[in-house]
């Protein structure tokens, strides 16, 4: 997939959750294990969000892979000490189709 295609996903994954009441604190954090697409809150849950799109559901999601999420973990502990989060967080998944967006909680369990 293209940069231009997931960047389109991502700022229809930012508006789906700006429009259910998410707010974006930011996008695209990186270090050295890796990047998570958008950092959000709500409800005073922290949110680290990865966002995935393709052709269809099953195509996207099969790249959730394990070492993405390991990835996804170590990338979200550096955020959290960096900016002194102590707080309620989880890993969640976006999955954005032509047809639809599809928001996935608690990837990691």
């Amino acid at each position: 997939m293209s940069r231009q295609k997931g960047n389109l996903a991502e700022t229809r994954a930012c508006e789906f959750l700006y429009d259910n009441g998410f707010t974006i604190l930011e996008q695209n954090f990186y270090s050295r294990f890796g990047e998570i697409d958008i950092i959000a809150t709500k409800d005073e849950v922290l949110h680290f969000v990865e966002v995935k799109s393709g052709d269809d559901y099953e195509k996207a999601i099969q790249n959730i892979t394990k070492s993405k999420i390991s990835k996804l973990i170590k990338t979200g502990d550096i955020y959290m000490k960096k900016n002194g989060f102590d707080c309620d967080y989880e890993y969640d998944a976006i999955i954005v189709t032509s047809e639809k967006i599809c928001h996935i909680e608690n990837i990691t369990i």
